[in-house]
């Protein structure tokens, strides 16, 4: 069977194709983390990188006041209401003295709680053509916002993985070569 590939830049936004990889995010960090030992939850790249339970937090945020707060934004008001800003951090303070699996708990139910909201807008080609406006970026529309969704979910999926790899940076020995992931700091979903 031959394989199909498409480039990344040509790449349409289909709502339900984002839909797909929101819907899935909570189950597949409860079940990679869920129970793991502190010290992979703990891990980091060091400085002021994030940890696995920092992202969880930071998820849990975007929940409350970043996606479906936004995209009520730009369907009520269009480019004539900025969003709001959006703190980068919040989660350091939000989620102190939390655990792990409630704030899994906690990121599930936002999260099915705002695909629900999503699905209520009943949202076609002129909507998600609509535009907003963000406050550093400027003029966006609703389409890239949920397109950004997404990729910010698949960014820190990708970010956790990272951080946990680097845990044994060291112990692999040699076959550090092999580890790209060992070594690549990409480009931290949150300045992009």
């Amino acid at each position: 069977m031959k394989r199909m590939t498409k480039s990344p830049e040509g790449a349409r936004f289909e709502l339900d194709e984002a839909v797909a990889v929101l819907e899935r995010t909570p189950a597949i960090l409860r079940a990679w983390l869920s129970g793991m030992p502190a010290a992979w939850i703990e891990a980091d790249e060091g400085g002021d990188s994030w940890n696995a339970f920092d992202i969880v937090g930071h998820l849990i945020h975007g929940e409350r006041t970043d996606w479906i707060a936004r995209a009520r934004i730009v369907l009520e008001h269009g480019e004539s209401r900025p969003f709001d800003p959006f703190d980068r951090f919040a989660q350091f303070e939000l989620s102190k003295g939390r655990g792990l699996d409630e704030l899994l708990d906690e990121f599930a139910d936002l999260r099915r709680q705002n695909l629900e909201t999503l699905r209520g807008f009943d949202l076609g080609p002129r909507e998600l053509a609509r535009a907003g406006r963000h406050p550093e970026l400027g003029r966006c529309t609703l389409g890239e916002l949920l397109a950004t969704w997404a990729a910010h979910d698949l960014g820190h999926i990708a970010q956790i993985a990272r951080v946990m790899a680097k845990r044994y940076r060291s112990a692999v020995g040699a076959w550090q070569a092999y580890l790209p992931v060992l070594h690549d700091r990409d480009i931290d979903p949150e300045s992009a």
